[in-house]
């Protein structure tokens, strides 16, 4: 068995309005220790705040995020000089009956610029080994695609 690690956020509400399902507030604070406070609320077509993170990008982002961190990893072993990374992602999900719904895609579209032009091959093919070791894709229960760019810088 592998390494096992443990994870501790808090999530903090205090909307209580009494007023029922369409008056109590959704903002709320996620919290871990040492860190800034994250500012957080529904998603705006669920009353939530639009000025604060909601779920689904957070979702978005730690796909985003550990891809990313992951590539970089992939590329430092394998010699390539990343000099510049940056992904436009993009999540749909689909409500369903019972107000329920779920993610049923998450598209990555990283734009990466490595020192130079004998590194192009082999920076592309490295998002295929970062997904397949990404500790967050691999934790979902739907298709995470990549549409990678590579430049030179």
């Amino acid at each position: 068995m592998g390494r096992q690690h443990t994870y501790r956020t808090t999530v903090r509400w205090t909307g209580d309005t009494g007023s029922g399902y369409r008056g109590y507030g959704r903002a709320h604070d996620v919290l871990s220790e040492g860190k800034p406070t994250l500012a957080a609320s529904a998603d705006p077509a669920f009353r939530g705040d639009p000025e604060r993170w909601n779920p689904e990008e957070f979702l978005l982002a730690s796909l985003s995020q550990c891809h990313m961190l992951t590539y970089l990893s992939v590329c430092a072993r394998e010699g390539v000089t990343v000099t510049g990374y940056e992904d436009a992602a993009t999540g749909t999900m689909e409500e369903t009956a019972g107000y329920s719904g779920r993610f049923t895609e998450v598209v990555l579209r990283p734009v990466v610029t490595v020192a130079d032009a004998g590194m192009v091959e082999r920076a592309r093919s490295a998002h295929h080994d970062a997904h397949q070791a990404c500790f967050i894709a691999n934790s979902v229960n739907f298709p995470v695609r990549h549409e990678p760019t590579v430049r030179v810088g």
